[in-house]
């Protein structure tokens, strides 16, 4: 299973970006997928997960209600939407996978997942 992020990029504080995650050696039908970010120097943070059999979307406190996660009808791809950016949502952005079943409380951890994309870099300027 290989995970490809894209969309990265400068943007001005406000503005949004819509990251890409597209799959190869399975789909987005089962699992649980994630979006994480991280900051040189600092620990890879959670940012929005995405349950494929419950549906439930999760979101970290400082992203919830500006940063959507979303598949495409085909579930080979998955989106994060961030709207409103803030200069403190720049970091590298990573998409994950988790191929099995987790319990809600555990689709936070970067631990619980299996597959990783290889991070695409989000600035926001002031």
């Amino acid at each position: 299973v290989q995970l490809q992020a894209s969309g990265g990029g400068l943007v001005q504080a406000g503005g949004s970006l819509r990251l890409s995650c597209a799959a190869s050696g399975r789909t987005f039908s089962s699992g649980v997928m994630g979006w994480f970010r991280q900051v040189p120097g600092n620990e890879r943070e959670f940012v929005a997960s995405l349950d494929a059999w419950t549906k439930r979307e999760g979101y970290a406190d400082s992203v919830k209600g500006r940063f959507i996660i979303s598949r495409d009808n085909a579930k080979t791809t998955m989106y994060l939407q961030m709207n409103r950016l803030k200069p403190e949502d720049t970091a590298v952005y990573y998409c994950a996978l988790r191929g099995g079943r987790i319990i809600a409380s555990a689709q936070n951890r970067a631990g619980s997942f299996d597959y990783w994309g290889q991070g695409t870099l989000v600035t926001v300027s002031s």
